[in-house]
């Protein structure tokens, strides 16, 4: 009886228990390389924009952290940057202010497009300045700053900007201006010396033009138009229009 116990209790040990150990390591293995894999695969375009809004929202203007990539020796970014058209670079210009825009709940306010002759931000007067005044609000000239300091990048340095005022067809009733020409030209100017002053552009690619109620948007027979036709439009030019801009050197 002692002899069967003892044979019962000799029996062989599962020589395959280290496969359940293998396998767990395994599936470990194979999901840390998914994750890795997923955080390489992150849109480059979104992390940019993200980057440029954080980084002028800390003070250290629109393109901090994106110079500072290209300054660490990243040639692939670099080269990159440099084959993009000049459609594309205008594109993620618009997706960095359309972020900014975004964030500062501004969508009422200021709107972007690219149009044949280039990128355009249009900023709402009614936001900007007091009815018939030609002074930008103390409480809005940052929003100026903070959008010329993101069109003061590498990818724009060799695009004009031309600072357009509009006005509705109303005539002003203010001694300071003779004419709503007066009035959209000095708001213009007004702009254009704020991102020059405050956003560090060079002021060799700036200039201002005053439309007055003459190149109007919508119909001014009605309030929804005449209120899209009160604006100061800023303008990215494209390179094809570069001769209407150049000086002699």
């Amino acid at each position: 009886m002692s002899r069967r116990n003892k044979k019962h209790e000799e029996e062989p040990e599962n020589h395959e228990r280290w496969l359940l150990s293998y396998a767990d390591f395994i599936t470990l293995l194979m999901i840390f390389f998914i994750i890795m894999y997923s955080m390489s695969e992150m849109d480059k375009s979104k992390y940019n924009e993200l980057a440029s809004v954080f980084s002028m929202e800390m003070g250290g203007g629109g393109t901090g952290i994106l110079e500072g990539e290209s300054e660490s020796g990243d040639g692939e970014n670099s080269k990159g940057s440099t084959e993009l058209t000049e459609e594309e670079q205008q594109e993620e210009v618009k997706e960095t202010i359309d972020a900014y825009i975004d964030t500062s709940e501004l969508n009422d306010s200021v709107t972007t497009s690219i149009e044949e002759r280039g990128l355009v931000l249009s900023f709402n007067d009614a936001l900007f300045f007091d009815s018939g005044n030609a002074e930008i609000k103390a409480d809005q000239q940052n929003k100026f700053i903070d959008i010329g300091k993101l069109l003061n990048q590498p990818a724009l340095k060799d695009s004009f900007i031309r600072v357009e005022g509009y006005t509705d067809s109303v005539p002003v009733s203010n001694p300071k201006y003779k004419s709503n020409w007066d009035l959209s030209v000095l708001r213009a100017s007004n702009v254009a010396q704020i991102i020059i002053n405050d956003s560090g552009i060079n002021p060799n690619r700036v200039s201002v033009v005053g439309y007055g109620e003459y190149r109007p948007k919508s119909d001014n027979k009605t309030n929804e138009g005449r209120l899209e036709n009160r604006r100061v439009d800023i303008l990215i030019l494209n390179s094809e229009f570069n001769n209407t801009e150049q000086v002699a050197q």
